[in-house]
């Protein structure tokens, strides 16, 4: 019982040794291929990839490529977080809703991402846990 009373409180000061850090930054990109570039366009984009942070642990680095052909607006993005690297395309009639798209793809595949290493930190039970376990179950 002592054993899971401290594994809670170092859970505990591990949170909040994080929170005091405060929001991991995130250093967004805008590069534009075949467009003249917008301030407002840029802005959109740097607004919208900027709150990526809150799903790493570490700063991030997010690229955003705009390019124009015709009536086609495509757009990519690549996100790089330490060993991690998400990377989206897009293709629409607005340029705006090419960010909106990319920006839904990328949290999709961070959240994702996240998910699965949360299921992968599954830890066994020491054997002090197990008879303790055993010992209120008989009792």
């Amino acid at each position: 019982m002592k054993n899971k009373v401290e594994g809670k409180r170092r859970k505990a000061m591990r949170k909040q040794r994080r929170a005091a850090r405060g929001p991991v930054a995130t250093m967004v990109t805008v590069t534009f291929r075949h467009v003249a570039p917008s301030s407002a366009v840029r802005g959109y984009a740097e607004r919208k990839f900027a709150h990526l942070g809150k799903f790493l642990k570490r700063a991030c680095e997010a690229h955003v490529i705009l390019s124009v052909d015709k009536y086609r607006q495509h757009g990519e993005v690549t996100v790089k977080s330490g060993r991690l690297s998400a990377t989206a395309e897009e293709e629409s009639r607005d340029l705006y809703s090419v960010i909106d798209l990319l920006e839904d793809k990328i949290v999709r595949q961070l959240t994702r991402h996240l998910e699965k290493i949360a299921t992968n930190k599954v830890r066994a039970l020491s054997a002090g846990e197990i008879l303790s376990e055993a010992e209120e179950s008989e009792a």
